[in-house]
């Protein structure tokens, strides 16, 4: 069994009212290298600063080797935390550098000599002991860096992306580096970025977090080949996510096709989320494959050539070693196990508001009501006021304000997924969440005005328990 080195149980942490972790659960083990991967304000950084100590949780507990250390300040916890801008001591050398935490802890100056130098070594500076810190590359500082995180022997290394700064050739190797480190001194790391090739290429486990929760714990493969939902799937890797209907066990539909899969224990024709990967698309003569498209781009990337078809209006990235003609129509065909079925991250196919007519102005034909606090009118309508009503909206109906007053202002975006014909959005406002089309790709965890477009909806009136 597998010693759990630190425990995030049930943790929740809210930073001005806006919550930044939801029920966070996390065990990380002993000499393992663990990465928390997501986007920008997922909670990623947040979680680091709290195993780290830098943090306190509103709720939940955190253990270290089974002991509770949420009081527990930072200096207290056998943690040492490498920055992604390093944090060096730019009036000290090397050498200074990494011994700084060692002095602050009074060893004998032999002792700390041994260590610097054993610790230089292993991060390949031996000779670089003298050298002022701004003398030397960034990949060089980052080592430094590391070192004078590991000379104090701590339980748990963490690292805040720690790559960030570095150029692209720089950044991959230092990746390698970092893993061979990692497995050369048997510390637990816990890494952080919103890099998946880092995440992929490091990790023993990947821990994928959206929105404040964890999306998914797994090995590289595991995330990868498997992926949990849409986001999953969406920002490890490209993928073509479609819109298709569960038929039955092993039998999926997508664009008008069916097909079969491998996955089975959903409701008969219940909507899902389908996942192919780019380099399981199978080209062949458009006779072989019920799906057919046209290619309509390729650009050479070296390993492979990555083409654009259009298939039934819907657009699909296809890898392969053999390149086909622009304008060509071609086959595609995927093997059964290729094909990944997932519960939809929104339920429901439409967003529906039951509400009660606040006023209304039979001489204008229109009629309003209140959405969390704000009162929306809907233009040529008219409903006795006190009157119940169902308001179904398609995900079409709903668009980002271009004047930046919306119906509802301050709606997070939660995330954005292209479904090979728009943009997916799923939106967080102060109640609810609301799905919405776009062809715009959006920012992710940022905040935007919304309206609603009401000739798209369907406005009906209802009995008051439906309410």
């Amino acid at each position: 069994m597998k010693k759990s080195v630190v425990s995030l149980k049930d943790i929740n942490f809210k930073y001005s009212n806006e919550v930044i972790l939801n029920h966070i659960n996390l065990d990380i083990y002993d000499k393992e290298f663990i990465t928390l991967l997501g986007p920008s304000g997922c909670g990623k950084t947040t979680t680091l600063r709290i195993i780290a100590g830098f943090e306190t949780p509103q709720e939940g507990e955190v253990f270290f080797d089974g002991e509770k250390v949420n009081d527990l300040p930072p200096y207290k916890r056998n943690v040492n935390t490498v920055f992604q801008k390093y944090a060096l001591f730019p009036h000290l050398n090397v050498f200074d550098n990494v011994a700084f935490g060692l002095k602050l802890k009074k060893l004998p100056k032999k002792e700390i000599e041994e260590k610097v130098k054993r610790m230089l070594a292993i991060v390949d500076l031996k000779g670089y002991e003298k050298r002022p810190v701004k003398a030397l590359s960034g990949g060089q500082q980052q080592r430094v860096a590391i070192a004078r995180a590991l000379v104090c022997d701590p339980k748990l290394v963490l690292l805040d992306e720690p790559l960030g700064a570095l150029d692209l050739k720089l950044r991959k190797d230092m990746q390698i580096e970092l893993k061979q480190l990692q497995q050369k001194t048997q510390k637990t790391f816990v890494y952080v970025t919103h890099d998946q090739e880092e995440a992929l290429t490091m990790s023993d486990r990947v821990v994928v977090m959206n929105n404040g929760v964890i999306a998914q714990i797994g090995t590289p493969e595991d995330v990868y080949n498997e992926p949990a939902n849409a986001f999953v799937a969406d920002f490890i890797g490209e993928a073509n996510i479609l819109n298709g209907t569960m038929l039955e066990d092993k039998k999926v539909r997508i664009l008008g096709v069916e097909l079969d899969c491998v996955d089975k224990g959903f409701e008969h024709n219940q909507p899902v989320d389908v996942v192919i990967r780019p380099e399981d698309v199978e080209v062949v003569p458009p006779e072989q494959a019920k799906l057919v498209g046209v290619v309509e781009d390729v650009v050479f990337k070296g390993v492979h050539f990555e083409m654009s078809v259009r298939c039934h209006n819907c657009q699909w990235l296809i890898h392969s070693t053999v390149a086909q003609k622009v304008g060509e129509e071609i086959g595609m065909r995927v093997d059964p196990f290729n094909i990944h079925i997932m519960n939809k991250m929104f339920l429901e196919p439409d967003n529906t508001i039951l509400t009660e007519v606040y006023y209304s102005d039979k001489e204008n034909n229109t009629t309003t009501f209140k959405l969390e606090g704000e009162e929306i009118t809907i233009p040529d309508t008219f409903f006795e006021e006190g009157t119940k009503l169902k308001i179904v909206l398609p995900p079409d109906a709903l668009y980002i304000a271009g004047d930046g007053v919306g119906m509802l202002d301050e709606v997070y975006i939660e995330s954005v997924i292209w479904k090979g014909e728009h943009n997916e959005i799923i939106l967080e406002s102060d109640e609810r969440k609301w799905i919405m089309q776009s062809d715009v790709d959006e920012q992710v965890a940022t905040y935007v005005p919304v309206c609603f477009d009401f000739s798209k909806a369907a406005v009906s009136e209802v009995e008051a328990d439906e309410i």
